[in-house]
């Protein structure tokens, strides 16, 4: 215990050693004046200096501790408003792309609506199994991000709307591919190269090119499922329109067939010569009939035809009516399959009154018996086109009133 005091008694002497009575002279225009500082106000300043230090340091210290304490929370947080901010751009890129989806499904409906207005009008399209080429070119369906299972109940039901749309589409091709294997037998029977008319008929495109842009403003495309069906309408329509336009009507009612197409002897030298069309003898003045429907592009002269009305069908398929006696069309008129165009005669290089009768295939003239003898299931299919074909002609001519 004495070594204790003894220690505290030396820690206590140098403590009131750095305390000690102070006297200060001032002088202030020569008077002089004393300012005492005990050690006691000294040891009591120190007193109240050292509690605010203790004080301070104590406010500072449960400050850092705190923010030690905190600055885990505060980290969690900001995380947690960092996944709330992504959460957010998740949710608001998904509502646009369900927005995009849908207003893609909307024009995609509107096209096959369409589509099947302007092609079947209330023909029901098929439910079975579709064609062997329908199968082997409709395209698996267009997958998007709107089939993904882990989506909102409103994205499955877009979903399920594009599969309903889908399979619209491919009864729509197996539809449009029947009819079109159909035209292409009947063309084929007809001696045409339905191939060729098809790759000829698709080389007349052009146009700038302006990217289809949906409601959303964005550039799409209607899928692939949607293109095979746009090229198979197309093959459909190209040879319903050149069946259409082969003249396949009797010219002249006369039952008399003078001299065929080919090689013949010719009436005027007896040597061979090549004879492009028919001959068909009748009474002056036998009304000339359109074989198919057109438009008349030439009525006058022509040498060793004599007077000439040149009708055109469409698909690169002309008809030409020589010999004639006088003529009841002008150019530029349109006609109908079976239509007075001309009267028969003798003019040009002729022997007598007859009909000679031309089709030209894209400038070249082809044999007219093949047309004009077509077989029953042939003029069927035909009649059917022909209807089709007026239909769309009468819809595009009401839409343009």
């Amino acid at each position: 215990m004495s070594s204790q005091s003894t220690g505290l008694r030396h820690w206590r002497q140098r403590f009131n050693a750095l305390f000690q009575d102070h006297e200060i002279f001032i002088r202030t225009h020569g008077h002089v004046r004393f300012l005492r500082i005990s050690a006691v106000w000294q040891k009591r300043v120190a007193l109240i200096a050292g509690l605010v230090l203790f004080a301070w340091a104590g406010v500072t210290l449960s400050v850092f501790v705190n923010q030690l304490l905190t600055a885990g929370e505060r980290a969690e947080v900001a995380q947690k408003e960092a996944a709330a901010e992504a959460a957010e751009a998740r949710i608001a890129k998904y509502r646009d792309r369900v927005a995009e989806i849908a207003a893609d499904l909307d024009e995609r409906q509107a096209q096959l609506e369409d589509w099947q207005k302007t092609y079947f009008g209330n023909e029901a399209l098929p439910e079975g199994a579709k064609t062997d080429a329908a199968a082997a070119e409709a395209p698996k369906p267009v997958e998007t991000s709107a089939i993904d299972p882990r989506l909102p109940p409103e994205a499955q039901a877009l979903a399920r709307i594009e599969a309903r749309q889908e399979s619209l589409a491919a009864r729509l091709l197996a539809a449009v591919d029947a009819r079109a294997t159909k035209a292409e037998t009947a063309v084929a029977e007809l001696g045409l190269d339905p191939k060729s008319l098809v790759r000829k008929a698709s080389i007349g495109q052009g146009g700038p090119f302006i990217p289809w842009r949906g409601r959303t403003g964005r550039a799409s495309a209607l899928g692939k499922s949607f293109a095979a069906l746009e090229g198979a309408l197309f093959r459909m329509e190209v040879l319903e329109r050149t069946l259409v336009a082969i003249p396949s009507g009797q010219p002249a009612h006369v039952l008399m067939l003078s001299s065929s197409y080919g090689y013949r002897r010719d009436p005027f030298t007896g040597q061979s010569a090549m004879h492009s069309g028919l001959d068909f003898p009748g009474p002056l003045g036998t009304p000339i009939l359109a074989a198919a429907p057109g438009k008349v592009v030439f009525v006058g002269r022509r040498s060793g035809y004599g007077n000439v009305v040149e009708v055109d069908h469409g698909q690169g398929i002309l008809t030409r009516y020589a010999h004639l006696s006088g003529f009841t069309a002008k150019v530029g008129a349109q006609v109908t399959a079976g239509q007075q165009i001309a009267k028969m005669g003798s003019t040009g290089r002729s022997t007598g009154s007859h009909l000679h009768f031309e089709v030209r295939l894209n400038g070249v003239a082809v044999n007219p018996r093949r047309f004009l003898e077509a077989k029953a299931d042939v003029l069927e299919v035909k009649a059917d086109a022909r209807q089709r074909v007026h239909a769309l002609a009468a819809a595009a001519r009401a839409g343009a009133r």
